[in-house]
């Protein structure tokens, strides 16, 4: 049997820790391990036409199968493309294992054709980047790498220079068992009784959850009957903890809608459950707050707080419930979920009227048609900006779906490369791409990926042919809006030109249409909707603290944004109030 090269083990030990895939552009310095991939049946290379795209794919990936994923670049300008999808995966706590190779080793240092030094770039986007700089590094450095993406769940960098990958693996080297999963963590006795004592002594408790509540939202029902509680959610936290939820009092902080503002706000003790909710102004800082988390390094560090829990949220659910005396009193929850319901009274009724007549399309029509004719185990990946709002208001939990976006790096042109990610984990299943007209056109190279891998990815383009977030900031800072026009083709075309089944839509009445032809298209399919420009959003809660950094929350001139479904959700937990 020959002996394996470096870039051989690389692969074979990708291929252990249960990746399936490489997402990439080959480069000479890459060529090693791509022949390695080239042969071995137990894994794949993909192809993508920007590296950034292949980083987007893999967080993707990560984030739907919650397992190691893995992408890479050729050395150089190759692998500095990976950075921003980096960026991304890391920040979502996906687990991410990036390969960076590298120049010659013998010319690191010495300012060769297209050096970098991916070793130290990617340090502040990643908890692990070393360069392997010979071969009796391996396997024990990539093992290390792997250990910490799945145990820390964020990014982990291996650089590798081409000669190094093409260079004989060391005689009998050390290959230990791989960490591919996670432990639960519980907390200890006494932070649970103090935060049972805590909870025992308030009358009336919120709790406020965020995407740590992922596979806890059963825990999280009981938990919120017995204390009596409304339950409110960041927008990382809606795809887990909205649905069957009938303490639901909506969503807070720019995006948001309902009554989660008031419910964080009017209590007496604020339970912050798997969140890092980033808007600290909208936090209360007179009550009581406790956080539990299972990092806990984002223990306090957005409120001030009575008391930190360091546990995943499901097994400290399952300590503490039995621990807390049943609350009687509904008083505090029924008021909140009144408010929520006629919050949500209150902006509905600005999008159900005419809508079907209205020219442009209404983004919001657009969005509630979707949401009614997706699937309902369907993957939504959404962009930056304005998309980010009718995602939030408008696609309606059910437990089967997801919703992935850069929600924490705030990354322009991530919907389609995340959607070429989720596509790969189950072909069979629908992956739809909320793309705004800006970031698409950003990435859109990769629309040919879709074709040349036949991906049915359904990309559902709002084309306002603008910046409209960004005119947002600009008009909340009193400048006019400039630069922010988009000079767009009809994208429809381009699709079709590409390969992919396209659709131009401008009256509301072709519109479902539209989306069911493309929804029954066996291949990929772009939808290019003309959207109206004018249809901007705020928060229900607004102050000048707020705005900074994200302006969107202070327009004035804004149509009272509609909120789909959830009124409907609102109302039903209404009627469910039990009576004296």
């Amino acid at each position: 049997m020959a002996k394996q090269n470096v870039a051989e083990q690389f692969v074979d030990i990708l291929v252990r820790a249960g990746v399936k895939r490489l997402y990439g552009v080959v480069g000479d310095s890459l060529n090693p391990i791509v022949d390695a991939i080239r042969r071995n049946s137990a894994i794949d290379w993909v192809h993508v036409r920007h590296e950034e795209t292949a980083a987007f794919a893999a967080g993707a990936e990560a984030q739907i199968t919650g397992k190691l994923t893995a992408c890479a670049g050729s050395c150089g300008p190759g692998n500095l493309h990976l950075i921003n999808g980096l960026y991304d995966a890391h920040r979502s706590m996906a687990p991410v294992l990036a390969l960076a190779s590298h120049i010659p080793s013998s010319e690191i240092g010495l300012g060769y054709f297209q050096e970098t030094h991916p070793d130290q770039l990617f340090r502040e986007c990643s908890h692990y980047s070393e360069l392997i700089s010979s071969p009796k590094q391996m396997p024990r450095l990539l093992q290390t790498a792997i250990q910490n993406a799945v145990g820390r769940s964020g990014v982990s960098v291996v650089s590798l220079p081409g000669d190094i990958a093409d260079q004989p693996a060391p005689d009998k080297a050390v290959e230990h068992a791989i960490v591919t999963t996670r432990p639960s963590v519980r907390p200890g006795d006494a932070e649970i009784d103090k935060l049972a004592e805590m909870i025992d002594e308030a009358e009336r408790v919120t709790l406020f959850c965020g995407s740590g509540t992922r596979g806890a939202h059963a825990e999280v029902m009981e938990f919120a009957e017995k204390i009596k509680s409304p339950v409110g959610h960041a927008l990382r936290g809606k795809e887990w903890i909205q649905y069957d939820n009938p303490y639901d009092v909506g969503m807070s902080g720019l995006l948001g809608y309902g009554a989660a503002y008031e419910a964080t706000h009017e209590c007496d003790l604020l339970i912050l459950l798997g969140t890092d909710f980033p808007y600290n102004a909208f936090l209360p800082d007179d009550v009581k707050i406790a956080q539990i988390d299972v990092r806990p390094e984002h223990l306090g560090r957005r409120s001030k707080l009575d008391l930190a829990v360091w546990g995943d949220v499901k097994e400290t659910l399952r300590c503490l419930t039995p621990r807390v005396a049943a609350k009687t009193n509904r008083r505090f929850l029924d008021k909140m979920l009144k408010k929520h319901a006629d919050a949500l009274e209150g902006v509905v009724k600005a999008y159900t009227r005419k809508v079907e007549k209205h020219i442009p399309i209404h983004p919001e029509y657009v969005a509630s048609v979707l949401d009614e004719l997706a699937a309902d185990d369907a993957v939504f990946t959404v962009d930056t900006g304005m998309c980010n709002v009718w995602a939030a208001r408008y696609l309606t939990p059910n437990g089967r779906r997801r919703i992935i976006g850069s929600f924490s790096h705030g990354s322009m042109a991530n919907a389609l490369p995340q959607a070429i990610g989720a596509q790969f984990t189950d072909r069979s299943r629908q992956i739809v791409s909320m793309s705004g007209d800006g970031g698409f056109s950003m990435l859109m190279g990769d629309l040919l990926t879709l074709v040349q891998h036949d991906l049915p990815v359904k990309i559902v383009l709002f084309n306002n042919s603008s910046l409209s977030m960004v005119e947002l900031e600009m008009l909340v800072a009193g400048l006019p809006s400039y630069g922010t026009a988009n000079l767009n083709p009809d994208f429809a075309a381009v699709a079709r030109a590409c390969g992919v089944h396209g659709v131009r839509v401008e009256k509301p009445k072709q519109l479902a249409g539209a989306l069911k032809d493309a929804f029954s298209h066996k291949g990929p399919a772009l939808v290019d909707i003309v959207t109206d420009p004018n249809a901007l959003s705020i928060p229900p809660r607004i102050s000048a603290e707020m705005v900074t950094g994200f302006a969107l929350s202070a327009s004035k001139i804004v149509l009272e944004g509609g909120v789909g479904r959830m009124v409907q959700m609102a109302r039903s937990n209404l009627r469910n109030m039990p009576r004296p």
